[in-house]
Order: structure tokens, then sequence, then C-alpha cells
């Protein structure tokens, strides 16, 4: 992997004269052009829409010209990752700069607490890489297996599944910060991590990230309590499950659980699980009895969305193509021929109904352009 810290080189000489981007050949400098292109399978969802002019990334160095290049032409930027976590309601008329980096390595086998940390590119798909810190002896990441997406995606959203958050394990994240012109390293503190957000979620567009050091122990309890894991452990014969027995169960529990996006386009969960204060937890908690809360600390408490629109009656729900699953009502599905635009407006339809009878606003995960 190319060490992000260094002065990248200058993009590529001018070539002709011509459209917006015929000053940059094709295939520079650890990137390759592409105009009018379809984002049809750059997205989970796999709605119609194309960019004017997207950009394959394969070496992080190129970026700070290619940034430079844009803003010389008055063009907006958006950066994609593993497209799991994006709905596209129109065309992006600017630049989509797509992170194609790889590169895996350990920067210190001998942290302290008998921990390891790793450097992962941005460009990395986060399953894989799951899998090859287990393979390496380390653990911590095994509840977060089978999530779609890049390293680098993971955490602007911080995410989180069956009880574990990536922040949590986060060392530093190494950025361009398009405020100073500069790379940074910003530790765990700096990211600013909270439930499905970050500093990079809250100032979004400032920071592209180029790679991500996790601290990662060898040893360490397991996270078993949660949405059926230790019952999934023991279907599959396992009494002593280690770090790759957890990772092995979770995939089999999210695979029958959520829809797969290679099969039906979908960006997992929709919605963020929404938090509200303790005294209006224990009002909606009053009026329906079996709905599901975990209380938080100062004086609020987590709801479920999945049971919010489920009792609203719009699991399985179905708008032409744009639907909800009925595997999971957190999850909104193209069944092959929906628009982004179908799809925001059935989203916009839960959130007025799920408001409409218990007075609590669905807040969406993906980013929504």
């Amino acid at each position: 992997m190319n060490d992000p810290h260094k002065n990248p080189p200058s993009p590529p000489a001018p070539q002709q004269a011509g459209d917006a981007w015929e000053n940059w050949r094709d295939c520079g400098y650890g990137y390759t052009v592409h105009r009018a292109a379809s984002l049809l399978e750059r997205t989970t969802f796999r709605v119609p829409a194309r960019a004017a002019t997207l950009i394959d990334v394969h070496e992080f160095d190129a970026v700070p010209g290619l940034l430079d290049e844009a803003a010389r032409q008055s063009l907006d930027v958006l950066v994609l990752g593993g497209g799991s976590n994006v709905l596209f309601t129109r065309d992006w008329p600017g630049v989509i700069l797509a992170l194609r980096t790889r590169g895996l390595e350990i920067l210190d086998a001998h942290a302290p607490g008998d921990a390891a940390i790793v450097r992962a590119a941005a460009g990395e798909a986060w399953d894989d890489f799951v899998h090859w810190t287990l393979a390496h002896g380390l653990c911590g990441l095994e509840n977060l297996a089978l999530i779609p997406g890049s390293v680098g995606a993971a955490p602007i959203q911080n995410i989180g599944a069956y009880g574990v958050e990536v922040g949590e394990f986060v060392h530093a994240v190494q950025a361009f910060d398009r405020r100073t012109g500069a790379m940074i390293s910003l530790d765990r503190a700096a990211c600013g991590f909270g439930y499905r957000d970050s500093l990079f979620k809250r100032e979004a567009g400032r920071y592209l990230i180029a790679a991500v050091d996790f601290l990662l122990p060898r040893v360490r309890a397991l996270k078993l309590d949660y949405d059926g894991v230790r019952e999934e452990l023991a279907a599959m014969g396992v009494a002593a499950p280690d770090a790759r027995a957890v990772a092995h169960a979770i995939s089999r529990v999210r695979t029958r659980k959520l829809p797969d996006p290679v099969a039906t386009g979908n960006a997992g969960s929709f919605f963020k699980n929404p938090i509200v204060s303790a005294v209006s937890a224990a009002t909606l908690k009053n009026e329906h009895a079996r709905m599901p809360l975990w209380p938080l600390a100062n004086e609020q408490a987590k709801l479920s969305a999945a049971w919010l629109i489920e009792t609203c009656g719009l699991k399985g729900f179905r708008d032409g193509d744009a639907g909800v699953s009925d595997q999971h009502a957190l999850v909104l599905i193209n069944y092959g021929g929906a628009s982004g635009a179908q799809i925001l407006a059935l989203a916009r339809h839960i959130q007025q109904s799920v408001f409409a009878r218990f007075g609590v606003t669905l807040e969406p995960e993906p980013l929504i352009v």
C-alpha cells in the first residue's frame, strides 16, 4: 500500500482541448476516467443513474490532483466506496471518485495488551478485511461479518451489528483534509464516533479517507448475547466457539434474515433505530406494551425502527418495483425496475406513517443523492 502521507504527484499534463475532461488521460497516474458512466452496477440498490464523469482511483496519491482539477472546473465531487449505503435519485452532473485502492498490512504486531495495529486501504471490501483479521489471529470484528461496503466507509457510518460498533476498534483514520489540502491522521477520539455517526458524516465532504488503522486484540471475550447468536452456534454444533465461529454464525443469521443485495437490490437497513428521551420512551411503552426499547445513558432510550414499521403494517408492502422486504422491515428493496426517486418516495411514506402513529421520526441511514 502506498504511504498516504507522501507528497502526491501532479496530475497529468493536458493532452488536448475539448470537453471538461479531455485534458485528462483516460488512464492517468493511479486512476481511470469514464465519461457518461452508468451507476447501475456501482450501488447495491442498482437504480438507473449516470455520472458525467466517473474516476476509478487505484492509487490514493492521485486524489489531491483530481480534486484540484475538479475545483478548477467548478465541478462537484462525490466519493463512492462500495456503493452499499447510497441511493441515487438522479444523475450526478459532476465527478464521482470511486475508491478502488487496495492494501492490508500489520503496522505493529506487538501493540500493548496483546494486540496488533493493522492498516487497511479504504477500497478494501469490508467483509474480506474482517476475515483477513481473523485469519491472522486477531478478533473484535467478528460480529461485523458480512456487512457490505468498503473499509473506508466503515468509520463514516460507524457501522455496527450484533452489539458491536467499528469505532471501538479504530486506532486512527488516515485522511485527506480538503479544507487544508493536507494528509492528516485522526485518532479515535478525534473521529467523534456516535450511533451511526462520526466526524466524517457530520462534516460530509471535508475528509477523504485513505486508510483506517485498527487496534485489534488477540484475545477478547466474545459477544454472544444478541439476536440469536448463541442459538445459531448451537444449531452449528459449536459448544466452545472462537471468533471465527462467531463470524460464521452471524453470516448465517444475516443471510437468512436479510435479502441478498446480489439477488435483490437493497442497501441493508434503510433507517436508524430512533433515539428518544426516556420520558418519551416510557410514554410509548405505556401505550404499546410490546414495543421493544433499550435504555441508554443521559436519560435516553433506543427504539426498534423495524418494530415501528412492521406495526404500521408496512413489512412486505410494495409499490411497483419499490418495496419493503418481507424478511426484515428495515430493508427497502428494488425488485428490478424501481428508480431511486420511487424508493425515496416509499421511504417518505414509511416516515410519514410511523410519525402519524407514534410521533417518532425515522432517519435514513444511506446517503441520498
